[in-house]
């Protein structure tokens, strides 16, 4: 008895692992036939179990390969030798530092030795020749003001006053002023206008003022009594 049930355990092992093909039993007298697989004829389907067969749990399921890992109990593969662990990271270029090959980078100065000279200062440009052609000044230029008119004791003569300015690059050395003299009527008629001329007071250099009066007279019988003499006019010509 005690031999059939060890029997019966090792069958029910047998078959539960997978190695044979059918279990059953025969007549009920505890025999299990066992054939191996491919003896005999192989089974198209299923084969239920026939007679008694007692079905014992295992205590640890079968293994079918080498148990992996989980959860907390996993063990890390080990770091490839081109893990990023080992790889040095990369120096960031201090702001404000020039590079060895920037052209703007002061030259290295030794610990305890001289400074760096200086950069050298920019070329100042050249004058021009000194025997460039100077451009020829303008010529003078005069310009004269209203006369300025003063009475005298001869009703034919009279006392003017004329201002010239030389706006022009060169001076007036000489030349002549004209004078328009109008005789007046005794009841403001103008009845001529003559012209006397006088010298040019000169020179009048570039820039230069000068005041002259002049003393102007027309011939006297151009004037009788109850006229007079006024002079209105004054133009120059210089060289």
């Amino acid at each position: 008895m005690r031999r059939r049930r060890r029997t019966g355990i090792v069958a029910v092992a047998l078959c539960l692992g997978g190695a044979l093909t059918a279990c059953s039993g025969s007549d009920g007298d505890g025999r299990i036939p066992l054939g191996a697989a491919g003896a005999g004829q192989a089974p198209t389907g299923a084969v239920p179990p026939e007679g008694g067969v007692v079905l014992v749990p295992l205590d640890e399921p079968v293994a079918s390969g080498p148990p992996r890992g989980s959860g907390d109990g996993d063990t890390a593969a080990p770091p490839s030798e081109e893990s990023p662990q080992d790889e040095a990271p990369p120096t960031a270029e201090q702001p404000g530092t020039g590079t060895a090959d920037s052209p703007d980078a002061p030259p290295p100065s030794t610990p305890g030795g001289p400074p760096p000279p200086p950069p050298s200062p920019a070329p100042t440009p050249e004058p021009p020749p000194s025997g460039s052609p100077v451009p020829p000044a303008d010529p003078a230029l005069l310009q004269l003001t209203e006369p300025v008119r003063e009475a005298l004791d001869e009703r034919w003569c009279e006392r003017v006053t004329v201002e010239f300015r030389n706006i022009g690059g060169k001076a007036a050395t000489s030349g002549t002023v004209t004078f328009a003299t109008h005789v007046i009527g005794a009841l403001g008629i103008d009845w001529a206008t003559i012209e006397t001329a006088q010298p040019l007071p000169g020179p009048i250099g570039p820039g230069a003022v000068r005041k002259k009066t002049f003393t102007v007279c027309v011939e006297a019988w151009r004037v009788p009594l109850g006229m007079h003499i006024e002079t209105r006019d004054a133009t120059a010509e210089w060289r």
